[in-house]
């Protein structure tokens, strides 16, 4: 799935997105450094994977890497 970074938290290596609907959802650590990247800028166009979330919270979630054509 693609999307578009919205906000990020180089100290906590966190932050959100944009799926191409303008929802925003969330992303941790653990999502962020699975993708291998070092710094993420608002705007950038990425590709995310996701789970169903825990206790009907929608989407999870469990990578975050830049998309590439």
């Amino acid at each position: 799935m693609q999307a578009t970074a919205y906000t990020y938290d180089p100290e906590q290596r966190s932050g959100s997105v944009l799926l191409d609907d303008g929802t925003p959802v969330e992303f941790g650590a653990e999502a962020f450094d699975a993708g291998g990247l070092r710094l993420l800028r608002p705007g950038q166009r990425v590709r995310i994977e996701t789970e169903p979330g825990t206790s009907g919270a929608g989407l999870r979630i469990t990578l975050v890497t830049l998309q590439t054509f």
